[in-house]
């Protein structure tokens, strides 16, 4: 079973050049794309531990914190290490990615080559995993860091699994581990690499022949079950506890079925025709016809492949690898409110180009001409569409107007540029597209509650406090709603019903910037100093950069006479680029004159 004989008179070296060449020829141009609005912001841009730098203090919180509905610490460190290098200069950070892509790589050709023997077979999957246009959305987008950190230890894995397998060891096995539980920490899509390593024991590894091999096999791999265990419970938890895991009353698990079923088919047509791509499938009622299609086209590619597991083992292989690592991404526990994603099939497509690689010189009636010349105009096709597909991600706006192009009823794309407009300052473009998104999804709370946001930027009051309160009738503890509807109260003179709203949203996110700013605000103007100072302490401890909260800590000094106090307000703010008005200056010239 094993495969036999080494590809002659090509040197892995030029072939790892020619990776490389061809990974960045389409990957170069992200070192100019920016953060998007969508999801950058949760894992960098907007997150206080992550532009805290690498710190101890933030490796500690790496290892406890479930932020993002995930525990992936050693994801939550490179971020901290790439804002420590590079700040807020979003071109690092996609570098890095991009680096991590391309060892992935090359660590990829590596592997099958020590497994395999074969170098140009081993190139052709290498050279499919860089350029494939599914593949872009893990590169090209710096959120989906884990994705490409956690697949370049699985590379790792792989390599050290080839290589114990030519001679096994204690210490080579230990590799092998370590290197899976440290894929573990950047993403847990590695959970299924023990089953995945028996798949490669079949072939190209040769070492499973018999019923006793699998037993002997299966034992091997045991060390590695209890990481596969403890990833599985701490990722359920954290996606539970952050509200991301879907109830079977809002899906049900047949709804979950059928669509685990008509995925498998849709990511290998979209893997053959690489077109309307999108960051994000709505999640839509299937027809019964597509369920009993999937289900004709996974039995016959399966009886197929089981068929000619003998004389072309590579396509059982590649087969069952395909079907074994997206059962986590498959939607049987559904994260999230997607139907697909294109960042699911970064691993899994591994297996198809395995079976292509290997299967089509197999083909008697073709050519090694035809062969050659096939895969290189199919691999240069799939190069440029490519890097068609990562000019998309170069900004918010430009990503999700193409999403809207290409897919239909899609309210996230709507209410993400309606809210790239509404930070523009395109305020009534914003509402076309919140409205387009509540269309077709009327229960979204964050849509409800963006465009209350919007509204009350217009001034119109009455129709901010209407969707603020439609989003916290979907959902009681958003605060971001509840801050909304204190600020529109305070607009329509409703002071004391305003502070009860905004005290409600603080009691659920005492740091929400906002919140404390306006209820501070709010009782500054009721004389309630002591209570307003406490709310801008909160505000410049989580944003010392907002520099007006230092004028009103400043002026709530002076208000009960304390003017050192008022002038260590001022003096902290400078630093800041605080800039004490006239009116203040006057004020605590005033006061320190009477003292």
């Amino acid at each position: 079973m094993a495969v036999s004989g080494r590809t002659v008179g090509v040197s892995k070296s030029v072939v790892a050049a020619l990776l490389a060449t061809l990974t960045l020829a389409v990957f170069a141009q992200v070192s100019g794309f920016q953060f998007l609005s969508y999801d950058d912001t949760e894992y960098v841009t907007g997150n206080a531990r992550v532009r805290g730098d690498l710190t101890p203090a933030g490796v500690a919180w790496a290892f406890t914190t479930m932020t993002a509905a995930n525990w992936h610490p050693l994801t939550w460190i490179s971020h901290m290490a790439d804002w420590s290098l590079y700040g807020p200069r979003a071109g690092g950070h996609h570098v890095t990615s991009l680096i991590l892509h391309l060892a992935s790589v090359l660590l990829l050709f590596q592997a099958l080559c020590v497994a395999s023997g074969a170098t140009v077979p081993s190139g052709v999957v290498a050279a499919l995993f860089a350029i494939h246009p599914l593949h872009v959305e893990s590169v090209a987008w710096i959120a989906e860091r884990k994705d490409v950190l956690s697949t370049l230890f699985l590379m790792l894995a792989l390599l050290a699994y080839a290589r114990y397998a030519k001679r096994p060891s204690r210490a080579r096995f230990a590799w092998v581990a370590l290197a899976m539980a440290a894929g573990l920490l950047a993403k847990p899509m590695l959970v299924t690499l023990p089953v995945l390593l028996l798949i490669l024991d079949y072939w190209p590894l040769g070492r499973l022949a018999s019923k006793a091999d699998l037993r002997t096999l299966a034992i091997e791999k045991l060390p590695l079950v209890p990481l596969v265990v403890a990833s599985s419970i701490v990722t359920f938890v954290a996606q539970a506890r952050w509200g991301a895991v879907r109830t079977l009353e809002q899906l049900p698990f047949a709804a979950r079925a059928e669509n685990a079923l008509v995925s498998y088919v849709r990511y290998l047509a979209k893997a053959a025709w690489p077109t309307d791509l999108a960051v994000f499938y709505p999640y839509t009622e299937l027809p019964p016809w597509q369920v009993g299609l999937a289900l004709v086209v996974l039995g016959g590619v399966t009886y197929g492949a089981l068929r000619l597991r003998r004389s072309h083992p590579a396509l059982i292989t590649g087969w069952l690898w395909y079907l074994v690592s997206l059962l986590p991404v498959l939607g049987l526990v559904q994260v999230g409110e997607q139907a697909i994603a294109d960042r699911y099939t970064y691993v899994p497509m591994i297996g198809p180009f395995l079976a292509v690689a290997w299967g089509v010189p197999a083909i008697p009636w073709l050519s090694s001409p035809a062969r050659r010349a096939g895969a290189v105009v199919w691999i240069a096709a799939l190069a440029f569409v490519a890097h068609v597909q990562a000019g998309y991600w170069r900004d918010t706006l430009t990503l999700f107007r193409h999403t809207l192009r290409v897919t239909e009823g899609n309210y996230v794309a709507h209410q993400v540029v309606g809210d790239a407009l509404a930070v523009s300052g395109a305020l009534d473009e914003a509402v076309g597209h919140y409205e387009e998104a509540l269309r077709a999804r009327p229960d979204s709370r964050v849509v409800q509650g963006n465009l209350a946001g919007v509204l009350y930027l217009q001034g119109k009051m009455a129709d901010a406090e209407r969707h603020a309160r439609e989003a916290l009738a979907i959902d009681p503890r958003f605060a971001r709603a509840r801050t909304t509807l204190g600020l529109a109260l305070a607009e329509q003179g409703k002071p004391q019903e305003a502070i009860a709203e905004l005290e409600r949203g603080l009691a659920i996110e005492p740091d929400n910037v906002p919140g404390n700013y306006n209820l501070g605000m709010l009782l500054f103007r009721q004389g309630r100093l002591e209570e307003a100072v406490a709310c801008f302490r909160r505000v410049v401890a989580a944003r010392p950069e907002e520099i007006g909260a230092y004028g009103y800590l400043a002026r709530a000094r002076l208000a009960s006479g304390d003017v050192d106090g008022a002038r260590r307000e001022i003096e902290a703010g400078r630093a800041h680029g605080f800039v004490p008005s006239r009116e203040l200056r006057e004020q605590l010239d005033h006061v320190a004159a009477g003292r």
